[in-house]
């Protein structure tokens, strides 16, 4: 925990950056992390049960069953170094049939210069349950240099609805790795926000989920790449189950000397599915790339699977027509900004909602 005032005030004001209430106004639980310790781990109602992995482990045996089921810990080097030196995590588990009125918050923290935090995360949603949860990670204001690797394993069982947002708020000298995978049983629907509007060293995230029979997954993710920030975010998602279904939409934009490549991937496995991608980016420097790869693969003649993409500046037209309206032309741009950048996640917390919009504005400086 920080110690003095000064890093006590950034340390309250960064968390409430990525969604975070330190009040719990209108939250089903809690759970943060400050580096590798635990500082909150709360649940609000009977129907949730709220701590962190490595005491969950202890307590339920039959929690082994699901750890690294949807994630090998074999996947790569950063799976590997968080299955031999992991620093806690949260362990999420919503009752069967619970509908969670308030989100669950989480964040994950690091407040030292030059620290590795290796956390393995586990949400289970129960038959008929629904829930949203709202995950910020963040760096104390000044650290620099810092290494954060992520493992998150969801579970959706039959009939049950989980909608994970996850913010963003990392430093220019950060690397980041998350890693996910996402399970989705009979007639389950998983919802994904994830928005980083803050400059990165290094992110690279491609979470993988896997749809059951009537399943749906949907995939929304904003990008604000900046500075000489490198992101590379996807999504993989395999539709095994009929019927199954998944829309994935992404929005970039991409500023300075920045590079943000967008994947997307579907595998289309059997009868009567669906899915689209639909990438989008916003190019506001010539220094600045952004690379979108779209990627289908249908295995059945009954999918049904599209996708379309996007890249350009902000058209001269549009600018114009906004001028003739009376904004000048810095207002114009914000206002083309912000509706490029706007897709609807619902339950965002003010202050969060507040940060987006400072964001848009901060890029019109660039245009």
């Amino acid at each position: 925990m920080p110690k003095n005032d000064k890093q006590d005030g950034y340390y309250k004001e960064d968390i409430l950056k990525v969604g975070f209430d330190l009040e719990e106004k209108n939250r089903s639980g809690s759970y943060l992390q400050i580096d590798h310790s635990v500082l909150a781990e709360k649940s609000n109602l009977e129907d949730i049960e709220i701590l962190n992995t490595v005491d969950a482990l202890k307590k339920y045996d039959w929690l082994k069953d699901y750890w690294w089921k949807a994630v090998s810990p074999d996947k790569d080097e950063y799976t590997k170094e968080v299955d031999i030196n992991q620093n806690y995590g949260y362990f999420i588990h919503v009752k069967p049939g619970a509908k969670v009125e308030f989100p669950i918050q989480s964040c994950l923290f690091v407040s030292k210069e030059s620290t590795h935090q290796n956390v393995h995360n586990i949400i289970i949603v129960e038959e008929g349950a629904e829930v949203h949860v709202i995950t910020g990670c963040s760096a104390l204001h000044g650290v620099n240099n810092a290494f954060h690797i992520g493992v998150s394993e969801m579970y959706i069982k039959k009939g049950a609805k989980l909608t994970f947002t996850m913010i963003h708020l990392w430093g220019p000298e950060i690397f980041v790795r998350p890693r996910t995978g996402v399970i989705i049983e009979e007639n389950g629907i998983y919802i994904s926000n994830y928005i980083c509007m803050n400059p990165v060293k290094d992110l690279q995230m491609s979470p993988v989920t896997y749809c059951g029979k009537n399943a749906t997954a949907l995939y929304q993710t904003v990008l604000y790449a900046s500075e000489d920030s490198k992101m590379d975010v996807g999504s993989v998602i395999y539709l095994n189950g009929e019927n199954s279904k998944t829309e994935v939409v992404s929005r970039t934009v991409a500023r300075d000397d920045s590079e943000a490549t967008v994947r997307g991937t579907i595998i289309g496995k059997n009868k009567k599915i669906k899915g689209h991608l639909e990438c989008r980016g916003l190019m506001l420097s010539d220094n600045a790339i952004i690379h979108a790869i779209p990627e289908l693969r249908a295995e059945t003649a009954d999918a049904d699977l599209s996708h379309e993409a996007a890249v350009g500046k902000i058209s001269e037209e549009e600018i114009e027509y906004l001028m003739s309206r009376g904004l000048n032309k810095e207002e114009a741009a914000s206002v083309i900004v912000r509706g490029f950048l706007n897709i609807d996640i619902k339950d965002l917390p003010k202050q969060l909602e507040e940060e987006i919009q400072k964001k848009i504005d901060i890029s019109m400086a660039g245009i």
